[in-house]
């Protein structure tokens, strides 16, 4: 038997989409950085942790890595995540705070998009 571990999402900045996703789900944070990390980092010659090129988001069964890419996003993603809400008008509001958009609505969930357009469903 296997279970989901780890969701990878490609970005062009691995830091600050890390913060949004970690401000939009609950009981979820960025991985803190310790000396380990930090010497790991400076090893590769990245000398501040918002150059990190993979940002880890943990506090649930699922952890996000963020990865940079060179790539920009063009087109519909190949993967998304579905949010649930109990108050989804409310939700809507705090995360376009946070910096998403609303791409389109329906009448059971609204489709957003994160600060570097990658689309999610909030129910």
């Amino acid at each position: 038997m296997v279970e989901l571990r780890d969701v990878v999402i490609d970005c062009r900045h691995p830091a600050s989409l890390a913060r949004f996703w970690a401000a939009a789900l609950d009981a979820y944070e960025v991985a803190p950085y310790d000396e380990a990390e930090l010497a790991r980092l400076r090893s590769i010659g990245v000398d501040d942790p918002e150059d990190d090129p993979t940002v880890l988001v943990e506090g649930g069964p699922v952890r996000l890595w963020f990865q940079r890419v060179p790539e920009r996003k063009i087109v519909k993603n190949r993967l998304h995540l579905d949010l649930r809400a109990d108050d989804p008008d409310a939700e809507t509001e705090r995360l376009l705070g946070l910096g998403a958009e609303v791409v389109r609505t329906h009448d059971d969930w609204t489709v957003l998009a994160d600060p570097e357009g990658n689309e999610f469903c909030l129910r």
